[in-house]
């Protein structure tokens, strides 16, 4: 199975929040973002890019790091099967990410997938979805 991109700079996980596409569940919060196709480097075959965040609200760095790996291990096995979508997704993880059950996040995960892409594909591509905002 091939890696999926990840999210790396600052400025990425900032797009993703500014595109207002967000769901938030009991063991997560999950942000997406149609990438442009005036951006540099875009390329849509890459599909999905993701990003994994916690805050110190989650814990020590120990179960920020936890956390991290059960959110990056429910990813990789939900998208592996998707086709490929320009779209970068940032994982949020919540201090319930620790105690949920692991099939719970899944179903987390696999709701706010799916309401996610359909408000992403809603989007027309080279718009951020909002309107009457000038594009950066």
């Amino acid at each position: 199975m091939p890696l999926i991109p990840r999210l790396k700079k600052r400025p990425q996980f900032l797009a993703a929040a500014a595109s207002g596409h967000k769901h938030v569940a009991k063991g997560m919060i999950v942000q997406a973002r149609r990438r442009r196709e005036d951006e540099p480097g875009y390329d849509p075959s890459r599909g999905f890019a993701l990003g994994f965040t916690a805050s110190k609200k989650v814990g020590n760095a120990v179960a920020r790091n936890r956390a991290k790996r059960r959110l990056r291990a429910l990813a990789h096995e939900a998208l592996r099967d998707l086709p490929a979508a320009p779209i970068d997704l940032v994982l949020i993880a919540r201090k319930q990410t620790l105690e949920r059950d692991y099939q719970d996040l899944t179903a987390d995960f696999q709701h706010a997938l799916k309401r996610l892409l359909r408000l992403c594909a809603a989007v027309p591509p080279g718009d951020d979805g909002r309107s009457g905002e000038p594009q950066a």
